[in-house]
This record gives structure tokens, C-alpha cells and sequence, in this order.
């Protein structure tokens, strides 16, 4: 087992692509976390209505996550076979994709955005503040589709330190307009919880701005023709399509299964909505880790197998699939022994309840006591199935889990057995990931994951199976 972790050029590849990736996530995380902290000052009403329209972002940000993930597999193999113009072209059928998708969500919360709320909880207060903060912040939402594909190509093509200087930047001018604008500072107008809304909507396209301008300058791989990018061959979007559907699918519909676990808790009180919005503020910031890592995972392991090393590549899959576990492992030690005073700093204007704050602190143990399951099959499905060409095994066990396990799980737990909150929350995480992580770890045990999409890949996939895989049995010599 060790000797898998000596080899230094693994570190140097990983690290060089995992700490740009995960310091970009942490700046994202924090953009909304500062929202929520500046919020929280305004009281639970407005924390849980943020939470809410939080929410609906996070839906269509999932859909979009189905393309880029899609997308990755692509890029990092064609990366590896070095074929510049097909990247090209598979960055401008991601695009014209999340477009789309934005665009449907942007109409739905411009022009109906109470019935949005209304999901959620039927709360007059929580509809008129929620309505006020998403009829502003959809604005924003194109801007996140095109910034979340194009630093997708650049990370893919290791390219990671753009994204992750972009970040910072929308970051550091978020919080700013924030503390301006829904306080009225330095000469701005007190704009409550709108302001918040506004400044994010002007952070997010001072992104795009900045991340084209700059490709432009350094003239990065996203900047190509209009002809190269958009001119479409049948055969690419037919392939483009068979492989990412499934991922979209997934990420669609696993983010619509989590969509409906928070309509539930909305529906059991805005106050234990609240204490939700709070964990997630911080599951987001201990998640970026793990998003250095997967992503450090699928270009390694997909670039590998693009040019053919297959060896190589199912050998860095071990390394991933034992070291993220073990990350998390210590970062749900930190979140346990830290969790109160974590929960504590929502509460600096002393305007959210002691059920609000209670709770978050025993779902946050609760999140932190399960993690480390959670990440093998997010490692497994996300970082190694995916960059191997592997997309619709994740399509069955994520959904399966979810919609047929989990989901009805609570739902029973809720409205049958009638137990608390907190209780069903619980229920939420165990009846998903033990039972995912099983058909997780068989499947990455078979191999049936390796699918190249290059010549070289297929070639060597065969001299790969004839050498090193017994075919009848599926297991390794």
C-alpha cells in the first residue's frame, strides 16, 4: 500500500493540479458564505429565504456540473492525444449547452419568481424577501454557466491557475459590494437583502469579463475562431451527447433528489431551513478539498488513458481512491471539534433563534460523522468512472440510492414516523451512501470502468486486458 504513495511525480501532478482547484473552490465557497454571513445579520427570515433561492441556483448549477463533468472527459483525453481543434469544438457545444439551461432557469425566476419560493414555504415573509433576492440574482446566472465551462476546458487542460485567480477576484469584489450595499456604505444606498442579490449578480459577470480578457491576452486554450469553436460535425455532437446525457441526467437528477430533501426540511419550518443554509455555508468550504482532488484525479487518470497508459492510469485511481477517504477522515475530526464555534459566527447580530442554531450543530456533526463514506463513491463516480470513460454506471448507482433508497426513506421518517428534524436528516445520508459505496467499490474492483474515447486508448485498452485482466473473471493477475 505504501509503495503506491512514494512515487513523487504522482504528489507533484496531483498537488500542482488539486491546490489551484481547491484554493478556486474555497474562494467560491466563500463568495457564498459571505453572502449567507452578511445575511444572517438581517435575521432568519432572510437567511432562509437566501438558503431557498440558494437552492434553486444550486439545482441548475448541477445540470451545468452534468455538462462540465461530461466535458471533462473529453478535454482530458484529448488533451492527453493532443488534439487542440476537437477541444476546441467540445468547448462550444458545452457552452451552447449551459446557455440553454441558464436560460431556462433565468425566465422561470424573472418572471415567476414567488411560485419559486412557494416550494419552498408558504411563509408571506419568507416569499416577499426570497421573490426580492431572486428576481435580481438571476441575472447572474448566465454568467456562472459560461464561467463554470470555460474554467472547466483550462482546468482539464491544466490550465488552473486562471480559475483560481478569477475567483479570488470575484470574491474579494463580492464581499465588498455586499458590506456596501446591503448596509448602504461608503455612499451606496441601504438595500437589505436586494443588495446582496445585486452584488453578486456584478461579481459573477466581472468574472466572465476577466477570465475572457485574460485568455485573450495569454491566448489560452479557450480562445479559438468562431468557426473552430461552434461549427459543429454530426458525429462529434452525437458523441458528445451519448457521453455527457448520463452524466447530466445524473447530476439533474440527483441534484432534483437533494432539491426535494430541502423542500422537505423548508416544509418542516423556515427556522430548520435556516440551520441548513448554515450547513451548507460550511459543507461547501470542507468539500473543496475533495474538489482539488477529483479534479487532479480526472485529468490524471483520464489523461493517461487518452494516450494510451492505461497502466498508469488505473494506478493513480488507487492512489485517489485511498487518499481522499483518509482527507476526510481529518477534516470531519476538525468540524467535530470545532462545530459550535463554526455555528457561533452566524450569529454575530445575535438575530437568529436557538433552534436555528441547535440544530445546525447537530446536523453538522451528523455531516461531519458521515463524510468519510460519502467521498469513496464521489471519488469513485466523479474522479474515476467519469475520466475512464464511464458515465452511466454513476447514472444508476447515484439515482438508485437517491430516489429509490433514500428519498423514501425520509419521506417515511418524516410524514409516517414523525421523527424530528434532525433525526430525518440523518436518515437522509445513511440509506444514500453505504449502500453506494458497495456497488462503488465492486465496480471499480471490475475494471468495466475503463472506456477510452481516443484511438490510442481503445488500442492499449485491449493489450491492457490481454496482460494484465483476466476477462472471464474480471479481477486482476
Amino acid at each position: 500500500m505504501l509503495k503506491l504513495f512514494k512515487d513523487k511525480l504522482f504528489w507533484k501532478s496531483a498537488l500542482t493540479l488539486a491546490i489551484p482547484v481547491a484554493l478556486q473552490n474555497m474562494l467560491t465557497s466563500s463568495f457564498t458564505l459571505a453572502d449567507t454571513l452578511l445575511v444572517s445579520q438581517l435575521g432568519d427570515v432572510a437567511l432562509s429565504s437566501v438558503g431557498m433561492v440558494g437552492q434553486w441556483g444550486w439545482l441548475m448549477t448541477m445540470v451545468i456540473f452534468g455538462f462540465c463533468s461530461g466535458t471533462t472527459v473529453f478535454v482530458s483525453q484529448f488533451w492527453g492525444a493532443n488534439d487542440k481543434k476537437r477541444i476546441h469544438r467540445t468547448c462550444g457545444i458545452a457552452l451552447a449547452c449551459v446557455l440553454v439551461v441558464s436560460g431556462i432557469f433565468t425566465a422561470v425566476s424573472l418572471i415567476i419568481p414567488q411560485y419559486v419560493l412557494r416550494m419552498f414555504n408558504s411563509d408571506p415573509a419568507i416569499i416577499s424577501e426570497g421573490s426580492k433576492y431572486l428576481s435580481v440574482v438571476a441575472y447572474s446566472y448566465f454568467a456562472v454557466a459560461i464561467t463554470n465551462v470555460l474554467s472547466t476546458v483550462l482546468r482539464s487542460t491544466e490550465e488552473v491557475r486562471l480559475p483560481m485567480y478569477v475567483s479570488g477576484f470575484t470574491t474579494v469584489l463580492n464581499i465588498v459590494l455586499d458590506y456596501c450595499m446591503i448596509f448602504g456604505k461608503f455612499g451606496f444606498s441601504e438595500m437589505g437583502i436586494k443588495g446582496a442579490a445585486l452584488a453578486t449578480s456584478i461579481s459573477a459577470w466581472a468574472g466572465v469579463t476577466v477570465i475572457v480578457v485574460v485568455s485573450v491576452i495569454r491566448k489560452t486554450i479557450i480562445i479559438a475562431p468562431f468557426k473552430e469553436m461552434f461549427c459543429f460535425k454530426k458525429a462529434e455532437i452525437k458523441e458528445f451527447f451519448k457521453r455527457t446525457t448520463p452524466v447530466v441526467f445524473n447530476e439533474g437528477m440527483w441534484g432534483a433528489g437533494t432539491f426535494v430533501f430541502n423542500l422537505i426540511y423548508a416544509n418542516m419550518g423556515y427556522e430548520y431551513f435556516a440551520s441548513v443554509t448554515i450547513l451548507r455555508s460550511f459543507e461547501n468550504i470542507a468539500f473543496v478539498f475533495f474538489v482539488g482532488l477529483c479534479n487532479a484525479c480526472s485529468v490524471m487518470v483520464g489523461k493517461s488513458i487518452g494516450k494510451g497508459k492505461i497502466k498508469d492510469g488505473v494506478t493513480d485511481s488507487k492512489r485517489f481512491a485511498f487518499l481522499v477517504p483518509f482527507l476526510a477522515i481529518f477534516v470531519s475530526v476538525i468540524i467535530i471539534t470545532f462545530r459550535y464555534q463554526l455555528v457561533g459566527i452566524f450569529n454575530m447580530g445575535n438575530n437568529i433563534s436557538e433552534v436555528t442554531l441547535n440544530s445546525a450543530v447537530i446536523i453538522m456533526t451528523i455531516y461531519a460523522c458521515e463524510l468519510p463514506i460519502r467521498m469513496i463513491p464521489y471519488i469513485q463516480i466523479v474522479g474515476i468512472f467519469r475520466s475512464g470513460g464511464d458515465t452511466v454506471t454513476g447514472v444508476k448507482y447515484d439515482l438508485s440510492c437517491l430516489w429509490l433508497i433514500s428519498l423514501p426513506a425520509t419521506l417515511i421518517a418524516v410524514h409516517l414516523i414523525k421523527v424530528p428534524f434532525v433525526v430525518a436528516f440523518g436518515v437522509m445520508y445513511v440509506f444514500e451512501d453505504y449502500f453506494k459505496t458497495f456497488l462503488c467499490l465492486r465496480h471499480y474492483r471490475s475494471k468495466k470502468w475503463l472506456k477510452p474515447v481516443t484511438k490510442e486508448g481503445r488500442k492499449a485498452l485491449k493489450n491492457y486486458k490481454t496482460e494484465f485482466i483476466n476477462v472471464k473473471t474480471g479481477d486482476e493477475k
